[in-house]
C-alpha cells in the first residue's frame, strides 16, 4: 500500500520520495533499514547498546583485617586511615580495637596490619592488654597463612619505646606469620612515619593484585575521610581568655584554670576528649644554649627533611624538644660532637639511663661539650616538640567557643638548676590572657561517657577531676536524668578543693548525687580517695550491681593502680567471689565499656 500524506507523519514530498524508492528495495534491505533506525532512535535517547564483554571470573581478594590499641586515640585514627585507604582498592577491610575483636577469628585473618601504642612502663594500652595477653599465650593458634606488618607508636622519652609494638611484631612471627612490611616505631612526632608506612602497605597490597580491572568492577572511588579544618599537623591559634590559679595561698601546689576561646577554629569536643598544646621552650634556656654553643641566634637553619628554614632562636624556641632527653638522642648526639667521653657513655646503658634523667639538652652540651657543632645538624639530633595534652575541664554544649583546662604547674630542682614542665610552665609563668597558644582538639574515643540514665561513678584526686567537670557541666546544660557519683582528693580541703563551689552547687540541684572526698594532708593518717572508697564498698558494689558506668582519671602510677585494687576488693567482698572471679569481673566491665581510664 503506497504512503499518503493523510496516514503517515511525513509531508507530500517525502512521501513522494518514499513511495519511489520502496518498491525498489528487497527485504534484506528493508530489515538491514529498519535495524538501522531503531539504532539510530535509541542513540538520539542516549542508551546506545553496547557489545557485551565477556566478564572474568572476579579474582578473590585477601581480606584485609586492623587492629589497634590505644590509650589515646592516635592509634585509632592511624588504623583507620589505613583502613580508608584498603577499602579504596576494592579489599573486604575490618579495622576494630583489640578489645572489641573475638580472639578466636584470629586464625580466620588474612592479611593483618596491628597498631598499637604501648602505655607506662612497656605495657599494653588497657584496650589491647587482653589480645595481648592471649596472643602470648599457649591458647594463640598457629598463623602460617596470615599476612602482617606492625606500626607501634611510643614516646623515647620512655625506657620501653615502642615495647607492646616489639611484642606484637615478635610473637607474630613465632606464630608462624608472614611479615610482609617490616615493623615501624614512631616517636610522639608520629604523622610522617605513619603516613609513609600505609602508603608502603598499600603499595603491598596492590602488588598482590587488590586493584581489579576497572571495566570488570567499576571504578571504585573511596569515599574522603572527614578532616577537621585544625588538628594535630594544623594547629589553631587560639586566644587565652583566662589564666587564673585555682589552689588557694599557702597550697604546695599551683594549679591552673585556663580559659581559651575556639571562635572561628570549627572545632568542637565532648566529655572526656582532651585539648593537645604546642609549648614553647624557656627563652633563658635557649639563650644559653645558643651561647653556650657561639652561635649566631639569627641565623637559619633547617628544620625538617624538606629543608624548611627557621632562625637557631626560633628553631630552639618552638620546634625542636630540649628540655627532655631520651637514649636516641645521646646516640645521635655522639655522631656529631666529637666527645669521647660522651661516645664512652653510650656504651653503658646503665649509665645513659641514669643520666638522662632529669637532664635536658644543655646540660648535654654543657657536660659533654660538642667541638664546632654546626646548627644545621640540630635537625639531625633532636625530635620535633611533642604537644602536650589535657583533659577538657568544660562542656562544648555550654561553651560552644571556649575550651577550659585544668593544669598543675610542675616544678622542681634537679642537677643544680630549678626546672619547670615545658606547658605548664610557660602557661604560668609567660602565658596571659591576649596571648596565643596553637591547640587542635584531641579526640579520646576510649573515655567517653553515657548520655542517657546509666549510674556514673567518677574517681578524679586532684586536676584528675577536669574530665568530670566537664561532663557535669554538659548534663547541666542537657538537663540529663541519672545517678552521679563524684570521689575527689587533694592534700588540704583550705587551699586545693578544686572546683568546690562548682560541685556544691552540683549538689545542690542534682546534677551531682554524691561526692566524698578525700583530704590527705589534713588529718595526723593520710585518707586517700581509695580509702573513701572502702567505707562505701557496699553502696559502690551496688551501684555497680545496678549497671553504673567507672571512671578513673589521673596518675597512673600511685592513684590509678591504688583505686584498681581497691575495686577489686570491693567486688571480691562485696560479691563473695574469689579473686581470679573478681579479675574476670573488672575484665567484663572493661570488655563492656564501664570501667574506663584515662591516666598518665
Amino acid at each position: 500500500m503506497a504512503l499518503q500524506v493523510m496516514n503517515s507523519p511525513f509531508d507530500e514530498k517525502q512521501t513522494e520520495m518514499l513511495n519511489q524508492l520502496l518498491p525498489t528495495l528487497t527485504d534484506a534491505q528493508k530489515n538491514w533499514l529498519s535495524g538501522y533506525l531503531a539504532a539510530s532512535q535509541a542513540n538520539n535517547e542516549g542508551t546506545v547498546t553496547q557489545p557485551k564483554k565477556t566478564e572474568k571470573e572476579p579474582v578473590k581478594l585477601r581480606t584485609v583485617t586492623i587492629l589497634y590499641g590505644s590509650e589515646t586515640g592516635n592509634s585509632q585514627s592511624v588504623a583507620e586511615q589505613l583502613a580508608e585507604k584498603a577499602k579504596g582498592l576494592n579489599r573486604e577491610t575490618n579495622v576494630s580495637s583489640m578489645d572489641d575483636f573475638k580472639p578466636k577469628k584470629l586464625k580466620e585473618v588474612e592479611d593483618l596490619f596491628i597498631v598499637s601504642a604501648t602505655h607506662g612502663e612497656g605495657d599494653p594500652p588497657d584496650n589491647a592488654i587482653q589480645f595481648h595477653e592471649f596472643l602470648h599465650s599457649r591458647k594463640a593458634p598457629k598463623l602460617n597463612d596470615v599476612n602482617f606488618s606492625v606500626l607501634a607508636l611510643g614516646d623515647e622519652s620512655y625506657e620501653f619505646f615502642c615495647q607492646t609494638g616489639k611484642d606484637f611484631d615478635k610473637r607474630l612471627e613465632e606464630l608462624g606469620a608472614n611479615r610482609i612490611h617490616p615493623r615501624v616505631d614512631c616517636d610522639v612526632d608520629f604523622d610522617e612515619p605513619a603516613e609513609e608506612w600505609i602508603n608502603q602497605v598499600i603499595d603491598i597490597l596492590e602488588e598482590q593484585g587488590s586493584v581489579s580491572n576497572s571495566a570488570e568492577t567499576g571504578d571504585v572511588t573511596p569515599s574522603p575521610a572527614e578532616q577537621p579544618i585544625f588538628s594535630r599537623t594544623n594547629p589553631f591559634s587560639a586566644e587565652v581568655l583566662e589564666n587564673i590559679q585555682l589552689s588557694g595561698r599557702g597550697s604546695a601546689k599551683e594549679t591552673r584554670h585556663i580559659e581559651i576561646s575556639l571562635e572561628g577554629s570549627n572545632l568542637s569536643y565532648e566529655p572526656g576528649d582532651c585539648l593537645a598544646i604546642y609549648p614553647k621552650n624557656e627563652p633563658t634556656i635557649v639563650t644559653n644554649i645558643i651561647k653556650k654553643l657561639s652561635w649566631d641566634p639569627e641565623q637559619s637553619i633547617p628544620i625538617n627533611k624538606q629543608g624548611e628554614i627557621r632562625s637557631i632562636t626560633e628553631a630552639l624556641t618552638s620546634i625542636f624538644e630540649i628540655t627532655v632527653l631520651t637514649k636516641s638522642l645521646l646516640e645521635k648526639a655522639s655522631e656529631h660532637f666529637e666527645n669521647e667521653e660522651l661516645n664512652k657513655l653510650i656504651q653503658d646503658t646503665d649509665k645513659v639511663k641514669e643520666y638522662i634523667d632529669g637532664r635536658d639538652f644543655l646540660d648535654l652540651i654543657t657536660d659533654y661539650q660538642p667541638k664546632d657543632l654546626d646548627p644545621t645538624k640540630l635537625v639531625q639530633i633532636l625530635r620535633k616538640i611533642p604537644a602536650r595534652q589535657y583533659s577538657i575541664s568544660s562542656s562544648y554544649q555550654a561553651n560552644p567557643d571556649e575550651v577550659h583546662l585544668t593544669i598543675a604547674t610542675v616544678r622542681y630542682h634537679t642537677h643544680g638548676r630549678d626546672r619547670t614542665g615545658v606547658c605548664s610552665g610557660e602557661i604560668a609563668e609567660r602565658i596571659k590572657p591576649g596571648d596565643q597558644l596553637n591547640v587542635y582538639v584531641h579526640k579520646n574515643p576510649n573515655f567517653k561517657f553515657p548520655t542517657d540514665e546509666t549510674p556514673v561513678i567518677m574517681i578524679g584526686p586532684g586536676t584528675g577531676v577536669a574530665p568530670f567537670r566537664g561532663y557535669l557541666e554538659e548534663r547541666e546544660e542537657l538537663e540529663l536524668e541519672g545517678k552521679t557519683w563524684l570521689f575527689f582528693g587533694d592534700q588540704h580541703f583550705r587551699t586545693d578543693f578544686l572546683y568546690q563551689v562548682d560541685f556544691q552547687k552540683w549538689l545542690k540541684e542534682g546534677v551531682l548525687t554524691k561526692m566524698d572526698v578525700a583530704f590527705s594532708r589534713d588529718s595526723e593518717e593520710k585518707v586517700y580517695v581509695q580509702h573513701r572508697m572502702l567505707e562505701k564498698a557496699k553502696e559502690l558494689y551496688s551501684w555497680i550491681e545496678q549497671g553504673a558506668h567507672i571512671y578513673v582519671c589521673g596518675d597512673e602510677k600511685r592513684m590509678a593502680k591504688d583505686v584498681h585494687q581497691t575495686l577489686l576488693t570491693i567486688i571480691e567482698t562485696e560479691g563473695n567471689m574469689t579473686s581470679t572471679e573478681a579479675e574476670d569481673f573488672i575484665n567484663r566491665l572493661k570488655t563492656e565499656k564501664r570501667y574506663q581510664r584515662d591516666v598518665y
